[in-house]
């Protein structure tokens, strides 16, 4: 059965935001809901589904914006990276530059690492560990879908930023070899800004990836 993903972008950083469920099911999952809580909620609504987790590939402000309504509203619970609880417990205590919110914090009801295997809304998502733009960073890959959602590892053409506090360019570049070692060329990417890719048109075109062909 089809993968069935709506990308909404949202917010002032334009933060792509995913609700990921099997084509025609009834229970969904929510990937890194960064803003505009109402226009997801509504998305939720019409898709007539239940969502059964928000997943958080890192807790950049972009990112949980709208996770504490969100999870309130529909009773998903969160599953955060463990090394970046603390950038959801207090949002505001992270945002790095004025003007922006306020969020609202939110405990998650669940940490992840790296390594787990999560089986939600019928689909069965791998955690893979990708710090680099940030300390605790995660990818979820869709086992048996070739879809990866990644957050701020990877973009169309270009890489995550990795000068904010936590970010380290060489362990971001390891991260996303690390990707492209463990999964095919066909995998979509659906990354946290910009557009919608394959690993293995980055590998042919992005100029960070080339490098590492170097």
């Amino acid at each position: 059965m089809a993968l069935d993903v709506q990308m909404f972008t949202v917010g002032e950083v334009q933060e792509n935001c995913f609700l990921v469920r099997r084509e025609g099911a009834d229970h969904a999952v929510i990937v890194d809901p960064g803003e505009e809580a109402p226009r997801l909620l509504a998305a939720i609504e019409d898709a007539g589904v239940t969502l059964d987790a928000i997943l958080l590939t890192h807790t950049h402000f972009d990112h949980v914006g709208a996770v504490a309504p969100v999870a309130r509203a529909t009773g998903a619970p969160v599953w955060c990276p463990q090394l970046e609880v603390p950038g959801l417990q207090d949002v505001m205590a992270f945002v790095p530059w004025p003007g922006f919110g306020p969020y609202e914090s939110w405990d998650p009801e669940h940490t992840v690492a790296g390594g787990e295997t999560l089986e939600l809304a019928g689909l069965s998502f791998d955690v893979v560990f990708t710090p680099g733009h940030s300390p605790g960073h995660v990818t979820y890959a869709v086992r048996g879908e070739a879809a990866l959602f990644s957050g701020d590892v990877l973009f169309r053409d270009s890489i995550g930023r990795t000068d904010l506090p936590g970010g380290d360019t060489a362990t971001l570049m390891r991260s996303i070899a690390a990707l492209l070692d463990r999964f095919d060329d066909d995998t979509t990417v659906h990354p946290g800004h910009m557009g919608i890719t394959t690993l293995g048109r980055e590998r042919a075109r992005n100029p960070f990836v080339l490098q590492l062909a170097d």
